[in-house]
């Protein structure tokens, strides 16, 4: 970690570069000089020559010790590597799925996702929130699947919205873009995984991938309006408690069938400040207990609103993912991704007989704290 003071900020010292080829001797090197005694012993020491019983164990205990030499310096390279392999595999998966600000255009957020592969970072799970002039536009996907073999697809989704979301003036061009994206990466993962097909061949495994997508747009007054690809409709959390913001019948996920021409976006009411939108994937709806009892992720909510009549976005993640580690024991079976954005602005007082253009106030984003 780099430390960084009031003003100038402190550069790290380079590593000397004569560490290598001496950590490169020694893997190679030592193997070499504990094998080297192993024979050195067997053919010149005479006790190695011996058959009686203390030159037995003594020959026993010389090569036992060469053996766990051996596999003790085995063992440091292999750790050597495996940290070093985590280390570039977590930067590019930090990289990918970035961390979200905690303010953007006066919503507060709070975003968290637990993989259900161990070691991994990122899973199947999506999410990006960006301000445009068109609005904050949030998406929120699932890729089928879960853990390393999803993060191809996932990076495909992610960089066609982080365009598209400022491209495209409505949301219906932003998911067609989505769609073609997708499209293309399946159909160059199977030219890659099968070359003499050279397409996308309807029998193979890439042709049942899919993706379920949330696409939503918060404008200025707070006006919600979304398109939903298979997605579980978020949850709308206020003072009067909660409750589903279910608009209209979801399309189908995006990857087995092709898009409608005409997609008017849906609207769903309106984000007043106070009020928070909770996003989450199915994973968390769908995860179960020993009894194999789905988690009551209504229940949790209800009852996080009722200690917390405004919603603070970090104390409903850490409550949820709380209750869902307790209810699966501390071990899902699948990818989780939530997120929480409370509307935090305020409009600007106009005074009265004066007519003009008020100016939003826009915060400048700031890393945001993960669980």
């Amino acid at each position: 970690m780099i430390r960084i003071k009031a003003g100038v900020p402190r550069r790290p010292r380079p590593r000397p570069r004569t560490r290598r080829p001496l950590r490169r001797a020694l893997a190679l090197g030592l193997p070499t000089v504990w094998g080297a005694i192993a024979i050195t012993y067997k053919l010149a020491c005479p006790l190695a020559q011996q058959n009686s019983l203390g030159a037995r164990i003594v020959t026993s205990a010389v090569f036992f010790a060469v053996g766990t030499g051996l596999i003790v310096q085995v063992r440091r390279s292999l750790l050597r590597e495996l940290r070093q392999i985590r280390q570039i595999a977590g930067a590019a998966q930090s990289a990918l799925l970035r961390p979200l600000p905690p303010r953007l255009d006066g919503l507060n957020i709070a975003a968290a996702q637990l993989s259900a592969e161990r070691g991994a970072v990122v899973g199947g799970d999506l999410y990006e929130v960006i301000a445009t002039e068109h609005g904050v536009r949030v998406v929120m996907g699932d890729v089928r699947g879960h853990g390393i073999a999803a993060i191809g697809t996932v990076a495909a989704v992610l960089g066609s919205f982080r365009e598209a979301a400022h491209d495209e003036p409505d949301l219906a061009g932003v998911l067609h873009r989505l769609d073609r994206a997708l499209a293309r990466h399946l159909r160059e993962r199977a030219r890659a995984e099968h070359p003499a097909s050279g397409s996308l061949d309807p029998d193979s495994p890439v042709a049942e991938e899919f993706v379920t997508v949330l696409l939503l747009e918060i404008g200025r007054d707070g006006e919600i309006r979304a398109l939903n690809c298979g997605h579980p409709w978020p949850y709308l959390l206020s003072e009067g408690g909660v409750r589903p913001v279910a608009c209209a019948d979801p399309l189908p996920p995006l990857g087995p069938f092709p898009l409608p021409t005409e997609l008017p976006s849906v609207r769903c009411g309106q984000l007043v400040p106070g009020e928070a939108l909770f996003l989450y994937t199915d994973g968390a709806e769908d995860a179960r207990d020993g009894r194999g009892r789905f988690f009551p992720l209504a229940e949790v909510l209800a009852e996080t609103a009722a200690q917390h009549p405004l919603p603070v976005p970090q104390s409903v993640l850490g409550s949820v993912f709380t209750a869902l580690l307790r209810h699966t024991g501390g071990t899902p079976t699948d990818d989780v991704a939530l997120l929480v954005l409370r509307n935090d602005r305020r409009p600007a007082p106009t005074p009265s007989g004066a007519r003009g253009t008020a100016h939003p106030a826009t915060t400048r984003p700031q890393p945001t704290t993960h669980l």
